[in-house]
Order: structure tokens, then C-alpha cells, then sequence
């Protein structure tokens, strides 16, 4: 997706509701069918009709600059999956050329308005590639993600504990930008895809069209294992499991699963700003997501009721612990004030 996407989005969204914001701020995202692209958008158009702010948003980006570009105050807003700020952090994996100190600074500047689940980590195959699940993987070409970003570290990550194998040595990995995702599922660059998935997904609804998939849960036994158990403690990755007929799926989709349900690491994260952000913006934004969770977000796609948006708890949010992030001052009032309750570890 181009980054003209949405540089007209705002204005035509204030032009259709009558508001006349004079603010502007800028967002990244990725792409506008994902969870962080609704997530944004919708924002987008809370901000426009509550007359807080036009947001410019540029969908379709690798949300490992997005995150840097928030932190230096090159970007107002963007959505960012969890482990990104706690490696830029630490200056580590994508952000290595930063360097420990400087990425650690950077880091600090950040602040969560308010969390969502981006996606659960999971394997598909068409059924005519002859895939028997997490066991059949060994030699074949995976799309494991975009060249450099979160979902690329979860994938190569979720493949090494389920199976053991290294990109390179077990298997052949194949990246490619958001915006050729569906290309390439569809054209027979990869023999599997280990990729973010929501439920029920756009990508696989779209990749149904050349033939039948089967998404391939982690068996229990791997669910519940030491390894399996560490990656879950990682920042912004918490357990998730949800029976396969909630999934939304029809026909030409089969779930494999072990007893019916579906399970794998979910990936979290939120829609953050710089902790310079003024209070009172920070407030107004985070008050016009809170009002606007289910006529707005849950109404923009099919997946979205299911994303936990509006959700505190620390067990689904994963703020706290080795999560880096706290919540905008601005933010955290808001919440207060629409009677959720933080926790203080958080603020």
C-alpha cells in the first residue's frame, strides 16, 4: 500500500462530518486491512468527528521506522507491537545501529494512549502444497513477513520452538512488504506462511481464491511446553487460544487442531505518541478511542470486536514487567475518568 493512502483520508473524513479540526498530527500504521490499520484510521475518524484533531495517516509502513520515527518526534502517532520499543530499548535486533544508550533514550520517549491484540502468529498452507502441519516444514520456503520488522522476529521465533529449525539451515525463509502480501501468498513464491493472522483473516479470505487452506494450530503439548512458555513471557507476546468455530471461517478454510481449539502467541501492542504530546491532546485522544470502541472500531471489519480494544488487564494488555511503556499522563486520565482502572505500575 502506497503511502498516499490516507494522506486525503482525514480531510474527506472531516469534510463528511461536518468538523473543522485545526489540528493536524501525522501517523504511521501498516497496512489498512491489519488490526494497527484499523486501529489508526479509526482514530482517524474519532479524532475528526470530536473535532480534536485531523490525523494524516501513511498505512502500509514497516512499524519498526514507525516506532523509531514516534520516539524522535518525526511522527505524531503510530501503532506499535510491544517488542519493538523494548529492542530499540535495549538497541538490539532492528535497531542494533542505534546502539544500547541512544535506542534506550529513545525508548523513553514514548507513550501508550491505549493497547490491542495486533495478531496471533500462526501457519497456513494450501492444501495443495501437501503440508502436514508445524512438523512438515523442514526444507520448505516460508513468507515469514516483511524484511525487517516485528513480524519477521515473531516468525522466525514461533517456527524455531515449534520445530526446532534455524532460517537458512532448516528451512528457506521468503520476505516480502505488506503491500505484496496477498501476491505472494497467491503465487507460489512460498510453499507455507508463518504470518500474523486475525480472525477471520483478510489475507487467507483473499488467498481462498486460488484454492483451499488449512491454518495449522500449535498442537497442546507444544502450547504448554518450557519453550513455548518463555517465548510467551517475551514483551508484547501473551498465550491465546479461542475455539475454532469462533473463528469465523467458511468454506475453503480448514483449522487443524488437536481438541478444537485454536492456540498460539498473540502478539500486543497499542497505538503510542511521544510523552511530550500535550496532556490535553493525549486526553482528548486516548477519551475519543474509549467512546468510540464499538461504533467505530468493532464496526470496521469483521475481526475487530475480537482484537481486545478497551481492554487494562495486564494479563492481556501486557504493560508492565519487561514492557518498557507506560501510559500518556493524558491517557491515563482519560481511562480514570471513564471509570477503567489502571495499574499503577503502568502510569
Amino acid at each position: 500500500m502506497s503511502r498516499t493512502f490516507a494522506i486525503g483520508l482525514s480531510a474527506a473524513l472531516c469534510l463528511a462530518t461536518g468538523a473543522q479540526a485545526q489540528t493536524i498530527l501525522t501517523a504511521e500504521t501498516a497496512a489498512p486491512n491489519t488490526t494497527p490499520g484499523i486501529s489508526i484510521i479509526s482514530l482517524s475518524e474519532a479524532a475528526a468527528q470530536a473535532n480534536i484533531a485531523d490525523i494524516q495517516v501513511s498505512a502500509g509502513q514497516t512499524l519498526t521506522n514507525s516506532v523509531q520515527n514516534v520516539a524522535e518526534g518525526t511522527t505524531d502517532i503510530a501503532a506499535a507491537p510491544f517488542i519493538l520499543p523494548f529492542l530499540l530499548s535495549r538497541g538490539v535486533g532492528p535497531y542494533a545501529g542505534i546502539g544500547a544508550e541512544d535506542g534506550a533514550a529513545l525508548a523513553d520517549n514514548l507513550a501508550v494512549l491505549y493497547t490491542y491484540r495486533v495478531s496471533v502468529q500462526g501457519l497456513f498452507a494450501y492444501d495443495s502444497a501437501g503440508i502436514s502441519g508445524w512438523d512438515g516444514l523442514e526444507g520448505k520456503t516460508i513468507y515469514n513477513g516483511p524484511p525487517r520488522g516485528a513480524a519477521l522476529t515473531n516468525a522466525r521465533l514461533l517456527i524455531k520452538t515449534a520445530t526446532g529449525l534455524e532460517e537458512g539451515s532448516g528451512y528457506t525463509g521468503v520476505q516480502v512488504n505488506w503491500g505484496q502480501a496477498v501476491k505472494t501468498i497467491q503465487d507460489g513464491s512460498a510453499d507455507a506462511f508463518v504470518l500474523p493472522m486475525s480472525f477471520p483473516d483478510p489475507r487467507i479470505n483473499a488467498g481462498i481464491a486460488s484454492g483451499a487452506m488449512t491454518i495449522h494450530s500449535l498442537s497442546a503439548d507444544a502450547y504448554e511446553s518450557d519453550a513455548f512458555q518463555n517465548v510467551a513471557k517475551l514483551p508484547g507476546t501473551v498465550r491465546f487460544s479461542m475455539p475454532v468455530a469462533e473463528m469465523g471461517y467458511n468454506e475453503g478454510v480448514t483449522v487443524m487442531s488437536d481438541d478444537g481449539l485454536f492456540r498460539g502467541p498473540a502478539t500486543v501492542g497499542a497505538d503510542i505518541v511521544n510523552k511530550s504530546m500535550d496532556f490535553e491532546m493525549a486526553k482528548a485522544l486516548t477519551a475519543a478511542f474509549i467512546d468510540n470502541i464499538e461504533s467505530i472500531y468493532h464496526a470496521k471489519a469483521p475481526f475487530m470486536p475480537v482484537t481486545w480494544h478497551g481492554e487494562t488487564d495486564v494479563e492481556i494488555t501486557d504493560m508492565c514487567g519487561p514492557n518498557p511503556l507506560k501510559y500518556h499522563p493524558g491517557a491515563a486520565a482519560a481511562w480514570e475518568e471513564a471509570g477503567y482502572s489502571l495499574p499503577e505500575c503502568a502510569k
